[in-house]
């Protein structure tokens, strides 16, 4: 994965200037899509009620509040970055580690939005009632606040998400060419098998829950959590097992290797980081008690943060083999 842009295939005479303005449009809309949450994020550290009504649990924890909008403002500061390293020259010469990781936490934590938040719309549509944060109706932020914010991180997930299949096609398009039949067999399948299959059946604890909190079981979780939100963390845990196994044991016959990886892709990194924000959200202290994450609910996010590690292990093992005999070849 140390191939750059310069050791791409040359492009059709009249192709790059349309590809270069369609990377410059995209860049355009992610860095405007981020403003405004940075806007917002920055007027509550500063002391701000904007889009926060009275008796909101937010403003109990000044502390917390400040820290965590911090760490708000750090991660869609970063949207930013990514999108001018995916379009810029100096972002051809980035070490590969250095770039996909962090769009790996960027993918991991807006896919989850991008579905959830319009599934939500829909269920609301069709009269069913979301809560957003409170509970037993408790007032949490202003429903405006939803809206901006949210429309805000599709919008950087879509232009994200773009800019980073342009920016990959041209780097490592060659490790995902072909059909899954015909990946050969490589030195280290014993181990890559090894670590798929433990993944999948580590899986089975998370997905199993998650599918029966979503099918109305309330055994393990708190009463603030959104059964539509349940139903998307299955999907993600069973893309992250069907990518990895498919990678592993060459099941799929004529399907494109580019889509077992990119469910294990988005599978992984939507079970592996959100699992790790609730984690980490879990530690700040809630009086609430419906809102608190319940010890099932945490070990929960626990195994899908091993989940998807070991998937993004066998993602890894997979592309480093495929480059490796491209060089040698």
């Amino acid at each position: 994965m140390t191939h750059t842009l310069a050791s791409a295939p040359r492009t059709a005479p009249g192709s790059a200037p349309r590809t270069d303005r369609l990377r410059r449009g995209l860049r355009a809309v992610a860095v405007v899509s981020c403003l405004p949450y940075l806007a917002i994020k920055a007027a509550w550290i500063a002391g701000s009620r904007l889009g926060i009504p009275d008796g909101s649990s937010l403003l109990d924890h000044r502390a917390s509040m400040i820290v965590a909008n911090s760490l708000g403002v750090l991660l869609d500061s970063a949207v930013i970055v990514l999108a001018l390293l995916l379009t810029r020259p100096w972002g051809r010469r980035v070490p590969a580690w250095l770039l996909v990781f962090p769009m790996w936490v960027a993918t991991g934590l807006l896919t989850p939005i991008m579905t959830g938040y319009p599934l939500q719309l829909l269920v609301r549509a069709f009269g069913g009632s979301v809560r957003h944060g409170g509970s037993k109706g408790e007032p949490f932020l202003d429903e405006w606040v939803f809206g901006v914010v949210y429309t805000g991180f599709i919008l950087q997930g879509l232009t994200l998400g773009a800019l980073f299949a342009l920016y990959a096609h041209d780097r490592w398009g060659h490790t995902w060419r072909g059909q899954v039949r015909e990946l050969p067999r490589p030195p280290a399948e014993a181990a890559r098998r090894i670590l798929a299959i433990t993944a999948a059946v580590l899986a089975l604890f998370p997905l199993t829950l998650h599918a029966l909190w979503a099918c109305g079981a309330a055994t393990g979780l708190n009463a603030a959590r959104i059964a539509v939100l349940e139903a998307t963390d299955v999907a993600f845990l069973a893309a992250a097992a069907l990518g990895t196994l498919s990678l592993a044991f060459r099941r799929g016959g004529g399907l494109p290797v580019k889509l077992p990886l990119a469910l294990a892709w988005l599978g992984s990194g939507a079970v592996a980081c959100w699992g790790g924000w609730l984690a980490l959200a879990s530690l700040a202290g809630v009086d609430d008690l419906t809102r608190r994450p319940t010890p099932v609910m945490n070990l929960t996010y626990a195994v899908q943060m091993i989940v998807g590690i070991l998937v993004v292990a066998v993602g890894v093992r997979f592309l480093a083999g495929r480059a490796e005999r491209r060089t040698a070849s």
